[in-house]
């Protein structure tokens, strides 16, 4: 094992004296490497929290600069860098924390051509992108090199966290198939993002890796966390690996990089959770006697507002309460932003259930285009 030097003895003598840790968990950290895809809102916490922690080796894959409207959230940058590239300022910011981390700086944008080759050196990769392409060819990668992938997504008040390739464990395909059609989920410039909901969700995706170096507690494997920062409530759902995933299942239908040309097609996955906008959903239930309107939002919420003939079953009950819905009947989510209801829906589609279709952008957009007497909060 690597030895540890008289100066981090004293750097790191909380963690030394910390069970669970101690002097075998400091020298994992030295000894590990860590690939941080992004320096925004979720790469600024963890990178730093990474490099405090003394992992040895950090890699900081971004090809964008620093700009102004970052800085409510991305807290490895300040202002005097606006205009640089984010790996620089992500490499000075974590060299003036602790200079015995190796920073890698890669200023590429990671994608389905690039993302083995760029994560075969590091021993755990971490997500902190904000677009799905980027996030599905990590996944997909991380599978075909047997890496494990801490996954979060942040949007508005709201955030997810999860920690794929673990052992046996499910991928995020095994979770979300597919990605959802280009338009229905709004980007954070369209949506808004609290500022510090990714540094949260960030800090928590550092506290995971560092738990999975060390050997020390649970893992966030086989769950999805779900963080509501208005509600401050923390709930998860426990999912498992689907035999039929396209990327790490049995028949796997996820085809290596060198073997996709850029106008392939996806592979159609024998399930998928529709996407359908308020408008689309009010004219199915004029319309059919087949359908079944299901919400996922907490009590409290639903007191606040809801929609009429819908059946509330919370998310954090639903693996309870599966033989409450029809499997005959088209079961439509939804939430309060979409979230939710799109992850409750992959679920279900994982338990057996045929017709599963989710609401984008949830009752808040029920609110703007179909009912505007339903409250918004």
């Amino acid at each position: 094992m690597l030895p540890l030097s008289g100066t981090e003895l004293d750097r790191y003598a909380r963690h030394l004296s910390l069970p669970g840790v101690g002097l075998i968990g400091q020298v994992r950290l030295k000894a590990s490497s860590v690939l941080i895809v992004g320096a925004g809102g979720l790469g600024s916490p963890a990178a730093l929290y990474l490099a405090a922690a003394g992992v040895g080796r950090i890699g900081i894959a971004d090809a964008d600069r620093v700009e102004l409207s970052n800085l409510q959230r991305q807290i490895l940058h300040g202002t005097e860098r606006v205009g640089i590239l984010k790996v620089e300022s992500a490499s000075a910011s974590l060299a003036a924390l602790n200079p015995h981390v190796c920073v890698d700086a890669i200023a590429v944008r990671v994608d389905d051509q690039n993302a083995q080759s760029l994560i075969a050196p590091f021993d755990l990769v971490i997500d902190g992108t904000d677009n799905f392409a980027t996030r599905y060819a990590i996944s997909d990668a991380c599978v075909a090199r047997g890496k494990p992938y801490l996954y979060a997504s942040v949007q508005r008040f709201e955030g997810q966290l999860s920690f794929f390739g673990v052992g046996d464990g499910p991928c995020y395909r095994c979770l979300f198939p597919v990605p959802p059609a280009p338009g229905s989920v709004p980007s954070c410039a369209e949506a808004g993002v609290f500022g510090v909901m990714p540094g949260l969700m960030g800090i928590l995706q550092a506290t995971e890796a560092i738990k999975w170096i060390t050997g020390a507690g649970d893992l966030l494997a086989g769950r999805l966390l779900m963080v509501d920062a208005l509600a401050m409530q923390f709930r998860e759902i426990a999912f498992a690996r689907d035999p039929g995933c396209p990327s790490c299942g049995a028949r796997a239908a996820i085809p290596a990089p060198s073997e996709v040309a850029c106008d392939d097609p996806s592979p159609t996955p024998t399930k998928m959770l529709l996407n359908l906008t308020p408008t689309e959903i009010r004219d199915a239930l004029a319309s059919r006697d087949d359908v079944t309107l299901v919400d996922v939002r907490e009590p409290g919420e639903y007191a606040v507002a809801h929609i009429t003939g819908a059946t509330l079953i919370p998310m954090r009950s639903l693996p309870e309460q599966l033989d409450a819905l029809p499997r005959d009947r088209e079961i439509i989510l939804h939430c309060h932003h979409g979230m939710r209801s799109e992850m409750a829906g992959n679920f279900l589609l994982a338990q057996g259930f045929a017709r599963v279709s989710h609401m984008v952008g949830g009752i808040d957009r029920w609110s703007d285009d179909v009912d505007p007497t339903v409250a918004k909060y």
